[in-house]
């Protein structure tokens, strides 16, 4: 089988306390958000899970999916806590608990996939060796937060500017940022500039979320498309939600349609908390009807 995306990127145990005091456990983490948003459009779906399955069981995070899970042991398992100020969970502050050994090459299973998606959570998570190893088998998708969002010293976690950066993003293909990550990774506000920018240091096209929209830039011009949500109670997982609908139907598609696509896909998932879990036929009607 060959799969249209192997999403490497652990599963995370989340302590969530909203803005009215409930707390919820859960399981989190991008690969969580990212592989069921691309198996629930109709992708063949790859994923590798990494933590200590004594505290994570990464089999049941995608139970009766149909996701294929290559799991990976590790001394600890990634621990969140989020909590939101705002209804719209736009505010939040996040503190990591215990992180996961480095993804490393060795990790990675011998199955063909048309795109290698790294959706690791903080710096550290993905070892730049693993980047070069998978540039070498195929296409590289990476969010750039597991390269710039480190564990302070008293557990929260601040965005710090990846000194790496032009060595290391000459060999992605996909490379997704939302607007604060690219402030930090650029220094510019502008978002279009910055997509250019980063173009610039090797990426081959840029995608940049905001609350508002995505744009998508190529080396050749800004594509662009709305987020329309009708809630915003599933909020979580936003560009996780996003990149994966994005590279997976950008395989097939214009970099126009795949924007499209991804925007009608993330709104409709913002308005239900979780993992979206809807269906390809829902994702196209909503395009028909707000697009």
């Amino acid at each position: 089988m060959r799969f249209d995306t192997m999403i490497i990127g652990q599963v995370c145990l989340d302590t969530n306390t909203d803005f009215d005091g409930r707390t919820e456990h859960c399981y989190g983490g991008a690969v969580l958000y990212s592989g069921h948003a691309a198996n629930s459009i109709g992708k063949k779906v790859a994923v590798v899970p990494k933590g200590n399955p004594a505290s994570t069981d990464a089999e049941d995070a995608f139970k009766g999916s149909g996701i294929t899970v290559f799991a990976r042991d590790s001394e600890k398992s990634t621990l969140m806590e989020n909590v939101y100020f705002t209804a719209d969970r736009e505010r939040r502050r996040s503190r990591c608990l215990a992180v996961i050994d480095p993804y490393t090459p060795a990790d990675i299973p011998d199955v063909e996939t048309n795109v290698y998606h790294l959706a690791g959570l903080c710096a550290g998570d993905i070892s730049t060796d693993l980047i070069v190893e998978l540039a070498k088998r195929g296409d590289v998708a990476m969010d750039i937060q597991c390269m710039l969002r480190h564990v302070e010293p008293d557990q929260t976690l601040k965005l710090h500017d990846w000194p790496e950066k032009t060595e290391y993003l000459k060999y992605i293909r996909y490379l997704k940022t939302d607007a604060a990550e690219a402030e930090v990774l650029t220094g510019l506000t502008d978002r279009e500039e910055a997509a250019k920018l980063m173009y610039s240091w090797g990426a081959k096209e840029i995608v940049i979320t905001h609350n508002t929209e995505v744009i998508a830039y190529d080396g050749k011009q800004i594509y662009r498309a709305p987020l329309k949500p009708r809630s915003l109670t599933g909020r979580t997982g936003r560009g996780d939600t996003t990149f994966a609908g994005y590279i997976t139907e950008r395989q097939s598609c214009s970099i126009q349609e795949a924007l499209t696509f991804s925007a009608a896909l993330v709104s409709l998932k913002m308005e239900t908390p979780g993992p979206f879990k809807g269906t390809r036929k829902d994702v196209l009607d909503y395009i028909k009807t707000f697009y």
